[in-house]
Order: structure tokens, then C-alpha cells, then sequence
């Protein structure tokens, strides 16, 4: 397929800059994606959409403040030079002193390069074979870095389109409210429209949930740089799925119960993670899966999630879910509606 086939035209002023002025006050669209049929909503619908026996599927995984901004140091002089800004995407040793990294302007980020960050600890840029012609880096501390250190010099990391320095508000609005395990450089968005007061309506239910974690790097916002997309390579994303989750998902898979995943990141677990009949395996793994049209779902019949960017891996994945044409024609009817999009967005109920 090609990848002018998920092209949408979007005007700016939809894409959402700000979060809704009440958590969990946003749009819903309703897609059957065996028929196409759309309905216009509103989360405060949600629990009446999901039958009973439902079991729910949330990603908990926490974003770290992964957005750092260091200046470089000149060798010569001990003075210091322009600022650049890094994105810390994962640990590479036990020790937590050694950081791949996310770069703007990669070219010039060289190694040997250091760079003081706001406590005024050093990173140094090593060579890794990895990083020659990306956009990525490898940054090197005497020390480990942690919550703390993130808490220091860290600031919250908005996705690009989001033209805006993050503030106060973004600390508590770019986060689920049942975030647990930190690691994400971007948030499993589709979570940040469930309140405790949701989670308490879906109880009133008898609607089971469970939760998984995959840390979210950026290559979710990586372009496709390729016309044929079955060429592009996906990032590598760690995830878990604890052992008593694991035993839950599968016996609901038994007794033909729908499994819904909340967001794109938990289908992704949950696909990653099954055998040909849809049961999952417990305990942590990675993955570089990718789905696009031609996908066949093992494990996951119902998601919820938010509106994609054009061209994406996010919205190759829900076509392949509904399929292409549905999902293309309910994009045009949001756009109608005038919905918002991406990540403070509003969101999409798919069964």
C-alpha cells in the first residue's frame, strides 16, 4: 500500500493545542467497523457502549519529563555554547548512566560533544553504530539518572504539533490518572479521557479492566519516510503483561467475551503478546510491530482511542482494524463536525 492511501486533509485550528477545560469532558464518535456506521457522542455515553461482560484493557505506563535541555561546553574555553534539546528515550545499561536519546538537529550533535543540563550535571555523546545518519543519540553521566533527575532538569514532553512550551497544567493533563509505571516519552493518549468518576460508572457495570504497560518511545512520531509503507521499520517498544493480567485476557478470550483495548499502545501489547487463537503470554518482552491494512486481529475486537495524524503509523493501524474506507470517511465527517484531534483530542469508540 501506499502511503499517500492515509492522507487526510486537516485543517490546523482542529488540531488541539490545549486539553478540554474539564478531564473527560470530550467528544465521542461511535464506528461500526463491520458496517461503517457512525454516531456522534460524548464520553459521558461510554459505559452505555460497553456491554457487561466486557473486559478492558489500559496501558499504565507513566511519562517520564524526558524533555532536557543542555548546553554544550566548549573544550577549549570551559565556555558555554547553544542550547540543544534531547529527548531521553531508554536506558541502555543497569546503571542508568547510559541514555538513548532523541535529537533536534542531529547532525551537529557529534561525539565527544558534553553538554551541562540544568543541575549542572555533564552528558557526554558517545558513538554507537546505531545512531550514524538518525536522528538518534548516545549520551553518557558518571552517575545514573532517575525520577529525580528527570524532576530536575526534565520538562514534559508534548508531542511536535502541539506548538507551545509545556506549563503547569500539562503536568497533571498529559498523564492518565491511573498512570503507575513510569518510562513513556509520550503519553498512551486515549487514557486521558478516563476519570475515577468514569472508572466508577464502568464498576456500577460489573465491566471488568486490567492493565499492562508499554513504555511509549518516539518513534510513534517518527514519519514514514517510505511510499511503501510495508518498507517502514517500526521503533522497539518494551512492554508487560503481568502474569495474572495474562490469565484474565485468556479466559475471557475462552468464554468469547470482547476484549476492548484503551489506546493504540495496549492493541499493540496485546498483539504482540498472542498466539494464533488470541491468548497472550505473561511477563515482559519487545516489540516492532507494525499493522496496517491486511492485519488480521488475534486477541483484540473492540479499541477506543483517539483521532491519528495523516500519514501515520497510528492511522495505518486503526484501518487495519476497521478498515481504510470507513475509517477515512469517519475522519472526513470529524473534520465536518469540527472535532478535535491528536492528543488532547477527542476520542473513538470501535466495535
Amino acid at each position: 500500500m501506499k502511503l499517500s492511501d492515509f492522507y487526510f486533509d486537516l485543517p490546523e485550528e482542529l488540531i488541539a493545542q490545549k486539553p478540554s477545560g474539564i478531564r473527560g469532558q470530550d467528544r465521542l464518535m461511535l464506528l461500526n467497523r463491520e458496517t461503517g456506521l457512525l454516531q456522534h457522542l460524548s464520553m459521558d455515553d461510554l459505559p452505555d457502549l460497553i456491554s457487561p461482560d466486557t473486559l478492558m484493557v489500559f496501558n499504565n505506563s507513566k511519562v517520564r519529563r524526558s524533555r532536557c535541555y543542555g548546553i554544550k561546553i566548549s573544550e577549549i574555553e570551559g565556555q558555554g555554547g547553544r542550547e540543544q534539546e534531547f529527548m531521553f528515550l531508554n536506558q541502555m545499561t543497569p546503571e542508568g548512566n547510559l541514555w538513548h536519546t532523541m535529537v533536534k538537529g542531529a547532525k551537529k550533535v557529534k561525539a565527544g560533544n558534553k553538554y551541562r543540563f540544568t543541575d549542572g550535571s555533564i552528558g557526554r555523546i558517545i558513538a554507537h553504530e546505531n545512531d550514524e545518519g538518525s536522528e538518534f543519540r548516545t549520551i553518557e553521566f558518571d552517575s545514573r539518572l532517575d525520577d529525580d533527575w528527570f524532576g530536575r532538569n526534565g520538562h514534559i514532553p508534548l508531542p511536535p504539533y502541539i506548538r507551545r512550551e509545556d506549563d503547569d497544567t500539562d503536568s497533571e493533563r498529559y498523564q492518565t490518572v491511573y498512570a503507575k509505571e513510569t518510562g513513556s516519552s509520550a503519553c498512551p493518549t486515549a487514557g486521558l479521557h478516563f476519570t475515577e468518576e468514569m472508572f466508577r460508572r464502568l464498576d456500577a457495570k460489573g465491566i471488568e479492566r486490567v492493565f499492562v504497560t508499554l513504555h511509549v518511545g518516539l518513534g510513534t512520531f517518527l514519519p514514514v519516510r517510505t511510499e511503501n509503507i510495508e518498507e517502514h521499520k517500526m521503533h522497539e517498544e518494551v512492554y508487560t503483561i503481568p502474569f495474572d493480567v495474562a490469565e484474565k485476557i485468556n479466559a475471557a478470550k475462552k468464554a468469547g467475551r470482547p476484549i476492548l483495548a484503551v489506546g493504540t499502545t495496549s492493541v499493540r501489547t496485546l498483539e504482540s503478546a498472542s498466539d494464533e487463537n488470541g491468548f497472550v503470554k505473561g511477563g515482559s518482552s519487545a516489540t516492532h510491530i507494525f499493522m496496517y491494512p491486511g492485519y488480521k486481529f488475534k486477541c483484540v475486537n473492540q479499541m477506543f482511542t483517539n483521532f491519528h495524524t495523516p500519514e501515520s503509523t497510528l492511522i495505518m493501524l486503526v484501518s487495519a482494524f476497521a478498515g481504510r474506507e470507513h475509517i477515512l470517511n469517519a475522519y472526513q465527517k470529524a473534520v465536518e463536525q469540527k472535532y478535535h484531534f491528536f492528543s488532547y483530542g477527542d476520542c473513538m469508540l470501535i466495535k
